[in-house]
């Protein structure tokens, strides 16, 4: 089978030659740079020998040469891509395409062989939504990134910091709705780890400053879930904080296929506002996350490493609220 030659890309060089002007010339005026003496008359005809043969100018190199390519690199945590954090993600692409900054993710595999992009894309500025270890941090301003969130040098908050009282929340709604014995209900998922770990502790802080007693947890997936939620029952259990709406939602489907009445013996609380726990019957009660405004706290953070723009404040960030359905 035959195919027409693939077009070579027009350079500089070509339009050099076309016009008989050393290449530097022709970078001086496509690139507009200052200072140049260059007659009017060149100019017009570098510009007349472009447009003829079709050159365009090479964006990325363009970019490097100015040392802003726009580029906001957020790296992930080795998590599942969950509702939530897929909105947040999408919300901060938007917020920042409307400032003229494209986000490009990429997740940071434990062990993983890829080579880091933050060596390829020479971004503006790399954030991470968890902070990074010394060595990562060495290796990311080692790549030429002067511009690192969170900076471990630094005071400023977190960017994980505005979502992180959920598990507050859910304690304090069931123990005023007078549930005394709660127990939690994590994800099984090892990749989870240090979220699940980190809203469990503050669940269970939650409770010991109520005193409450303590706060069991059990992770759950669907093979165990019957017999944890029978056991439950048996145990005099009245309330589970879940991790996250899929948590919630496997739980009640359970302790409903064994005859446990939701909420009068069993109330459930969710987290991250899914839309599993809007259409699930009965409707979850959860914890609502503002996303448009986690998007926009994202990228002023981001934005404000890459222009100097004003960081968010205490104020501007996004405030978690409950949502109360039919689970408790």
């Amino acid at each position: 089978m035959s195919g027409s030659p693939a077009t070579r890309r027009v350079t500089a060089a070509d339009i050099a030659r076309e016009v008989g002007v050393s290449r530097a010339t022709v970078g001086f005026v496509m690139n507009a740079t200052p200072g140049q003496t260059i007659s009017a008359g060149t100019r017009d005809r570098v510009f007349a020998a472009a447009r003829r043969l079709g050159y365009r100018p090479h964006l990325a190199a363009q970019a490097l040469a100015r040392g802003r390519t726009r580029i906001i690199l957020l790296v992930l945590p080795d998590w599942p891509m969950e509702y939530s954090m897929s909105r947040h993600v999408d919300e901060a692409s938007n917020f920042l395409d409307e400032a003229g900054y494209s986000l490009v993710t990429m997740t940071s595999h434990r062990g993983g062989n890829a080579r880091p992009l933050w060596e390829t894309l020479q971004p503006d500025v790399v954030m991470g939504m968890l902070h990074f270890d010394q060595d990562t941090f060495d290796d990311i301003r080692a790549a030429g990134v002067t511009a690192i969130i969170p900076d471990p040098s630094s005071a400023a908050a977190e960017p994980e910091a505005p979502v992180s009282a959920g598990p507050r929340l859910q304690v304090e709604h069931l123990l005023e709705r007078g549930r005394r014995n709660l127990v939690y209900a994590t994800s099984a998922d090892p990749r989870l780890e240090s979220l699940t770990s980190s809203r469990y502790a503050l669940a269970a802080a939650t409770v010991a400053e109520h005193d409450a007693g303590v706060l069991p947890e059990h992770a759950v997936n669907p093979e165990n879930v019957a017999e944890l939620v029978l056991r439950w029952a048996r145990e005099g259990v009245d309330a589970v904080v879940a991790y996250n709406d899929d948590i919630a939602a496997l739980v009640t489907g359970a302790a409903i296929r064994q005859g446990i009445e939701i909420p009068r013996q069993l109330a459930v609380i969710g987290h991250d506002d899914a839309p599993i726990s809007r259409i699930f019957v009965p409707s979850i009660t959860t914890v609502h996350l503002d996303d448009v405004g986690l998007g926009r706290y994202f990228a002023d953070l981001a934005l404000s490493a890459a222009n100097g723009s004003p960081a968010p404040n205490a104020e501007s960030s996004p405030q978690l609220s409950l949502t109360v359905r039919e689970t408790t």
